[in-house]
């Protein structure tokens, strides 16, 4: 393997130590080797950046071990020309020939042979933006679960509520449930409780809001309610957060708000997973390949064998499945008629994966060139295939026994 760069460093990175491996070639084409170990507190990490400062390393390497690359990362951030993230599954180590020592020097090795590829690491801003809106996330599907079991505790008791009201944590199920806490068990008052257009089933709700409730059940559901309550004050102030943190890119926001499906929510992590730059993608088929969000490609001896998505940011798949359904419902939106064209021969899961590789790729094209997102409309595939679909469409009515005389409508 011919060498690239004339000094690298290699790291292999563990919970408590990091190897490192400096790697010179002098002009002769002799190698010289250097290992060391480092602890991963601030003073060791430092010292590790200053020794390899020291060696005049121009290239660092590291294989992306769980959250400890992370310190290592923003410490050596700045320092040198490039500094590669690399995935694990991408290093190959040597047969029976595992340890530390080694494990840095091949890492050093293919790096001084240009023969690594490093992972998209985004700015800081972008970083800092990325971990609040993951833990937004975390908080909403916690509550999600939280609401699930006060269902459960309610359904245990033998309350309805949820076959009648649309939402149990609305302002008139709050209401039943804090009187029900509250040691109230007739139906009638639980269900005159009711607020707005839930007082047209009051009926309804004398029926569902009849059952055993313990002071067992009274204390899950005091203890759950608060749990929720505790919640959405955590969700409103990661809420707020994000507010302010995402000041520099609202006018992007606003612009990803136009495209059906995508509300602010939806907007904010996709600019906290994909930032602000494309130029780290050179197309749109590298950034679907990137988030796992396009077809697989298995095929071996002409045969295709799986068409099965590979494992990328699921954060963003998410995201970006969540947005697929939503688009899906709208109406009279090109989004919506390709999940309907796709849906009947593909199935609904491979259509909303094909529909939310279709909005990634607009997102991409509109932060790329910094355009706005233009609506092709509900007969797109109609008008782009007209010929085609008239032939169908008379060739069904004669298959019924009609006698069809296609004239042109005047303009």
């Amino acid at each position: 393997m011919q060498a690239i760069y004339p000094c690298v460093s290699g790291l292999d990175v563990h919970k408590k130590t990091v190897v490192a491996c400096v790697r010179r070639i002098n002009e002769r084409g002799q190698v010289h080797k250097q290992v060391r170990t480092f602890g991963t507190m601030t003073r060791d990490l430092l010292a590790l950046a200053d020794w390899l400062t020291q060696e005049r390393v121009s290239h660092v390497a590291m294989e992306s071990t769980g959250v400890y690359w992370k310190p290592i990362y923003h410490l050596l951030e700045g320092r040198f020309q490039e500094i590669l993230l690399v995935n694990a599954q991408h290093i190959k180590h040597v047969p029976g020939r595992k340890t530390d020592v080694k494990d840095c020097e091949w890492i050093a090795q293919l790096l001084q042979c240009g023969l690594l590829r490093g992972s998209f690491i985004p700015p800081p801003e972008i970083r800092d933006l990325r971990e609040l809106t993951r833990q937004r996330s975390q908080l909403v599907a916690e509550r999600a679960s939280v609401a699930n079991r006060i269902q459960k505790v309610l359904e245990d008791a033998n309350i309805k509520l949820a076959s009648v009201a649309t939402d149990v944590l609305g302002m008139s199920g709050r209401a039943m449930l804090q009187a029900l806490i509250a040691g109230q068990e007739d139906p009638e008052a639980l269900a005159d409780l009711a607020k707005r257009r839930l007082r047209a089933k009051i009926p309804e709700l004398k029926l569902a809001l009849h059952g055993r409730v313990t002071e067992h059940h009274r204390f899950m559901l005091r203890t759950l309610l608060r749990h929720v309550d505790h919640l959405e004050e955590l969700i409103a102030t990661f809420d707020n957060r994000i507010e302010a943190v995402m000041a520099p890119f609202a006018s992007i926001r606003d612009r990803l708000t136009t495209i059906p499906g995508v509300a602010q929510r939806t907007a904010e992590s996709l600019i906290a997973e994909l930032g602000t730059n494309m130029d780290q993608f050179p197309t749109d088929a590298h950034l679907s390949s990137w988030a796992g969000i396009c077809a697989g490609n298995d095929e071996s001896a002409g045969k295709k064998r799986s068409s099965r998505i590979r494992k990328g940011n699921r954060w963003l798949r998410q995201t970006l499945v969540q947005a697929a359904w939503a688009a899906s419902h709208t109406k009279q939106t090109y989004l919506a008629a390709q999940y309907r064209r796709l849906a009947p021969r593909r199935g609904k899961k491979r259509a909303l994966i094909a529909l939310a590789h279709t909005m990634l790729t607009i997102v991409y094209h509109m932060m790329k060139a910094g355009t706005s997102y233009h609506e092709l409309g509900a007969d797109y595939f109609d008008r782009r295939n007209s010929e085609q679909l008239t032939r169908q469409l008379v060739h069904r009515l004669e298959s019924l026994g009609h006698k069809v005389v296609l004239k042109p409508q005047a303009a």
